[in-house]
């Protein structure tokens, strides 16, 4: 039941860090521009540069995550992002609110994935694998909640005050919660039933000392990859729909997105407890160039293009839960908040650049050369992680016993 609890708990302080800190940018973009007399490329241009910060301070988030506890690092992460949202909120210049933009991203780090992941590891070391995936599912609702509601606010608010709204909301519901789960004993040292059992011990690596080197590189690649492709698409999808000819019809075809990452997580969920964690990383990196090919060859047909969005929203979808699972199964639990803020670094940094290389992509070769060239980056990835699926393959049956095989 405690597990339960956690996930629901984390999936609602989920959904308020990426609703606040990401998703409702792009809906008061435009009034913050407006307001500090700047182009919409400017304030986008702030938002990238605060995403590189973020992935620079990440490793040492996921170093703090390992040393004090998850959750009292998401506790600080809460605080920290109330105060920079009111920072926002209160600047009155440009050149004062860029720094708390920065500040906006660095707390992020501290509240979302990349602290989820660990806390759900440090409190249920032998299910954490099924329970990142819960969390996703719940989480994945961030954006279908939020852009309406930031919409809707924004009717009668200013971006200023809907900031300040959203600080409330980082104080009195997500802080409370990041308290509670610091202060609860970890799972592995409360007794199971009442009957003195103890709970299962935190999963080992199934890669052996010799691989774990070539295992973490070929990861990174993957992901660095993978995080490319998807934050290039995301941002570029319905201008990139329009010049492919789909003119109106794009906004529609983008709306496919949201739900497809939803379908594909709840579909994992319920499906996919015997697949390998290094084969559901293939499945998900596959389904990314596969959307983009399609696309290409059958541009500008709606139909070939709701296709698309649906196989890419699945692929993104489960492209979330490989980045917290497959960090677990193939190195264990010991030291995985570090790890994951290695693999959230990367992800950040590669992904604050794609959407900008894309653009000059675009412009260079044009649309479908851009697509070609990210199609290609996509197929490299799934490489990447057939290459670490050969090295799970090798390991030799004795060393992976009960809880150590990546599920």
């Amino acid at each position: 039941m405690g597990r339960w609890i956690d996930v629901a708990a984390l999936g609602v302080t989920q959904i308020i860090g990426y609703g606040t800190l990401y998703y409702s940018f792009s809906i008061l973009a435009p009034a913050m521009a407006r307001d500090f007399g700047w182009p919409s490329e400017w304030i986008f241009a702030a938002l990238s540069a605060a995403l590189l910060t973020g992935g620079l301070v990440a490793p040492w988030a996921g170093r703090w995550i390992d040393r004090f506890g998850a959750g009292r690092v998401m506790a600080v992460g809460s605080m920290a992002a109330a105060l920079a949202l009111a920072a926002c909120a209160l600047a009155p210049y440009g050149f004062l609110f860029v720094p708390a933009l920065f500040a906006i991203e660095i707390a992020a780090t501290l509240v979302q994935y990349g602290a989820a992941f660990p806390l759900l590891v440090q409190r249920h070391p032998g299910t954490a694998q099924r329970s990142i995936v819960y969390l996703t599912l719940i989480a994945g609702f961030a954006s279908t909640i939020f852009w309406p509601l930031s919409t809707w606010l924004h009717d009668f608010l200013t971006w200023q005050q809907i900031y300040l709204v959203f600080a409330l909301m980082h104080v009195v519901l997500c802080l409370p919660i990041h308290l509670w789960m610091s202060r609860r004993l970890p799972i592995a040292a409360e007794p199971a039933d009442g009957d003195g059992a103890r709970k299962p011990p935190s999963p080992h690596s199934c890669l052996p000392p010799e691989a774990r080197s070539k295992g973490f590189l070929l990861m990174a690649a993957g992901f660095a990859l993978q995080s490319f492709i998807s934050s290039a698409i995301l941002v570029h999808m319905v201008p990139m729909l329009g010049a492919l000819g789909l003119g109106l019809a794009s906004v529609a075809v983008g709306a496919l997105f949201g739900p497809s990452q939803v379908a594909s997580r709840f579909i994992n969920m319920i499906f996919g407890r015997e697949l390998s964690q290094a084969s559901l990383a293939i499945v998900s990196a596959a389904l990314l160039p596969i959307a983009l090919v399609l696309l290409l060859v059958t541009a500008p047909s709606f139909t070939g293009a709701m296709l698309f969005a649906v196989l890419f929203g699945m692929g993104n979808g489960l492209y979330s839960i490989v980045g917290g699972t497959l960090p677990l199964a193939l190195f264990g639990a010991e030291g995985y908040g570090a790890r994951q803020g290695q693999m959230m670094s990367v992800r950040l940094i590669v992904g604050s650049a794609a959407p900008f290389a894309f653009a000059l992509m675009m412009d260079q070769i044009g649309v479908k050369g851009a697509l070609a060239v990210a199609a290609l980056f996509g197929g490299c990835a799934v490489v990447a992680f057939a290459a670490i699926a050969r090295l799970v393959a090798v390991v030799p049956v004795r060393q992976l016993g009960d809880g150590m095989l990546p599920r």
